[in-house]
């Protein structure tokens, strides 16, 4: 039976079988998103928001997982949390822009560390945004399609369709 949940493992092929994000009925980017966090009430939470908007969500509780996942297909999008266990956000975040296709990803932390030198520590390793938990799900989902709508602009460098 399925709650509308979030899939765990791999969801539908989205980037290389539907040529990355699309547009869905309420006028927004649908796409690929990987969540990446240790916590499973905040996997869940986060898996709801991104389906109610039509996306498609697989989960990782670790960094390596996350990793393992976009070698096999590449999201559009990641929301990574700081802190997990064996690989913090920021490393999964500079590991995942050095493989193929990573620099077209848009990726978000979503944490609980407020510091400006976590910030700043987390754009240096190559975050589109950052967001801290807890959050209200409008605007997450705001910054969300940002994001995606950024990534699918032709010529912007990341254009996914390319």
């Amino acid at each position: 039976m399925d709650d509308g949940g979030p899939r765990e493992g791999r969801a539908r092929p989205v980037t290389r079988e539907r040529g990355g994000p699309r547009e869905s009925s309420n006028g927004g980017v649908m796409a690929g998103v990987l969540v990446v966090d240790d916590d499973p009430d905040v996997q869940f939470v986060v898996g709801l928001v991104l389906k109610r908007f039509g996306h498609d969500v697989v989960m990782a509780a670790s960094g390596q997982a996350a990793l393992e996942i976009a070698a096999r297909e590449m999201p559009d999008a990641v929301i990574l949390d700081w802190v997990m266990p064996g690989m913090a956000g920021p490393e999964v975040c500079r590991r995942l822009r050095a493989m193929p296709g990573g620099d077209r990803v848009a990726v978000m932390m979503l944490t609980v560390r407020v510091g400006e030198e976590d910030m700043e520590a987390a754009f240096r390793a190559g975050v589109d945004d950052y967001m801290m938990k807890p959050f209200g799900h409008e605007e997450f989902m705001a910054r969300v399609e940002s994001m995606l709508a950024r990534v699918a602009q032709p010529g912007s460098g990341r254009d996914r369709r390319s």
